[in-house]
């Protein structure tokens, strides 16, 4: 009994909580229960599902969960300064506090090994990494982290651009100050999105804590419907990984360049039904609980362009970079200084990672080439000025992600992409054509480009990305065409499916959607089981974390 209460209550590094592992659903019925009898108080309600929400993260991340408090009480008395202050000069020191503490402890578990590997690549040293929070966690906790690794917070990102929404909110008198920290740390770290999002923003959520609980019968149907639509969609994601994509990313010397075109497509669709598949449970889970979280996903395969694919992809984080970064660097009516202050930090990234300094030389002498055709060419300079936003956000973009090259030519080519498509506006002999070939072929086009560039996004290293374009140069044969797809008929049965089933028209999903939540509890409940049985045939071995949990 005591191994037994030991196991559900401790942190275990090994088995994060996840929502596809059965003790999630367990531990979800038993917070309905007592939910039942707290709902109706909104104090009550609040502390309740703060403390639930606690405990998932601790089972989620273990001691990391200190740093979630901290976060917690110091942006809550940020903001409790920003609102209270008079003087517009008082609040600016404080908002600005509050983003240099919460980017100083984002950089410092994204990107610290990073800069000491920098180093000593450059000073040609070899001193050892030290992870003191890792000390610090060993010294009074008693676990066993490593000191000479870096440890990534599940959901650090997630959570440090919720809590800066806020303080920036307050700041902008876009919304009023919460009653209470325990009223805060529910808003940073309420469990359903905490740690893989959608990112929520303060004004689109703070107001919620304050109003009373309330939920249709037809809500509690879409709610259902959305927890088992993610489920299928992580189910399915792990299988196509596990026996097929994994393996053309993991051995990139091995494949064809047919193989490796499918693995690239299939990619595409892993990480959507992957990453989406999380924020349709998340968004069920807070519905049951009577919160409304915005949707995330809106069919991004659909797009006809690359800005309309980033307008309907990951649109939490799209839309927090365009209010919190693009718009006030200039959005695309001019660059700022802080804009190319941006560009010099995100150089000086790309030098790190290298450790080359004959990259600074090309770097410099390229800005220089640019300063000197602005000077003669004043269009030049107006072109710059009004894009040079759009870059900067899809760079630093690629950088959330992580303290790799790869992600910032991830976002540079995205960045480029978006900046080529504004000028293709312009001259596109396709300006109001609704011919289905026509959008068809603009869709498979964005489609084709999002699923490249995701070959920098998805490789460990260079090596592989320059394998996989080797693979697909010199050895796409297409007469082994009919034997790669009979050797992996059921993957790319999957993948053929889950591509359809994206394309069909909204309408059409809106209507089954509706059907299902407008039934009866009985029939939603033998749906329910026959789709989780369907689903479980497709396991294989342990289910896998979600990706984003690593960001």
């Amino acid at each position: 009994m005591t191994n037994l209460f030991h196991n559900i209550l401790a942190f275990s590094q090994e088995k994060p909580l996840l929502f596809t592992h059965l003790f999630f659903w367990a531990f979800f019925l038993l917070v309905l229960l007592f939910f039942s009898t707290v709902y109706k108080a909104n104090k009550l309600r609040t502390a309740y599902l703060l403390a639930v929400s606690l405990f998932f993260y601790f089972k989620t991340s273990g001691v990391f969960v200190l740093l979630l408090l901290f976060t917690i009480i110091s942006d809550y008395n940020w903001g409790r300064l920003i609102h209270q202050s008079a003087s517009d000069a008082k609040k600016k020191v404080f908002l600005t506090i509050s983003i240099l503490l919460n980017l100083s402890l984002l950089c410092y578990f994204k990107y610290s090994y990073f800069f000491h590997e920098s180093a000593n690549q450059i000073a040609g040293t070899n001193t050892a990494f030290f992870n003191h929070y890792a000390h610090f966690s060993n010294t009074f906790f008693n676990t066993g982290f490593s000191v000479d690794k870096l440890l990534l917070p599940v959901g650090v990102s997630f959570f440090t651009f919720q809590s800066l929404s806020y303080t920036i909110d307050l700041y902008r008198n876009k919304i009023k100050p919460v009653e209470s920290v325990f009223d805060y740390g529910f808003f940073v770290c309420f469990f359903p999105h905490l740690v893989a999002g959608p990112i929520v923003k303060a004004h689109d959520f703070v107001h919620q804590i304050y109003q009373p609980y309330k939920l249709s019968k037809f809500e509690f149907g879409m709610a259902l419907f959305w927890i088992l639509n993610g489920f299928a969609k992580k189910i399915v994601a792990d299988y196509m990984a596990v026996n097929y994509i994994d393996r053309i990313f993991d051995t990139p010397h091995l494949p064809s360049g047919l193989e490796v075109v499918f693995g690239v497509f299939g990619y595409s669709l892993q990480i959507y039904m992957d990453f989406s598949g999380y924020t349709d449970i998340a968004i069920g889970l807070a519905l049951i609980l009577g919160y409304r979280l915005k949707t995330n996903f809106d069919s991004p395969y659909k797009a006809q362009s690359t800005s309309e694919f980033w307008k309907r992809w990951h649109i939490s984080l799209s839309s927090w970079l365009q209010e919190y970064l693009y718009i006030p660097l200039g959005g695309n009516k001019k660059g700022t200084i802080g804009s190319y202050i941006a560009i010099i930090i995100i150089c000086g990234f790309l030098v790190l990672l290298s450790g080359k300094l004959w990259l600074l030389y090309l770097l410099l002498s390229i800005a220089l080439f640019f300063i000197l055709l602005a000077l003669m060419l004043p269009k030049v300079k107006q072109q710059v000025n009004t894009n040079i936003n759009l870059m900067v956000t899809m760079l630093l973009g690629g950088l959330w992600h992580g303290s790799s090259a790869l992600f910032i030519i991830w976002g540079g080519l995205n960045g480029l992409g978006l900046i080529i498509h504004k000028f293709w506006k312009k001259i596109s002999p396709f300006k109001g054509n609704e011919s289905i070939a026509v959008k068809f072929s603009l869709m498979l086009i964005t489609l084709s480009f999002i699923s490249f560039t995701r070959i920098f996004f998805r490789s460990p290293d260079m090596q592989t990305v320059n394998m996989l374009f080797y693979r697909m140069n010199n050895f796409f044969g297409a007469e082994k065409l009919f034997e790669v797809i009979w050797g992996y008929k059921f993957v790319f049965g999957l993948m053929l499916a889950g591509y359809l089933i994206h394309w069909i028209p909204e309408r059409f999903k809106f209507r089954y959607r509706s059907w299902f939540a407008a039934q009866n509890y009985v029939i939603m409940g033998l749906i329910a089981v026959v789709l989780i049985f369907l689903s479980y045939q497709l396991m294989s071995g342990e289910m896998q974390p979600f990706i984003y949990f690593q960001f």
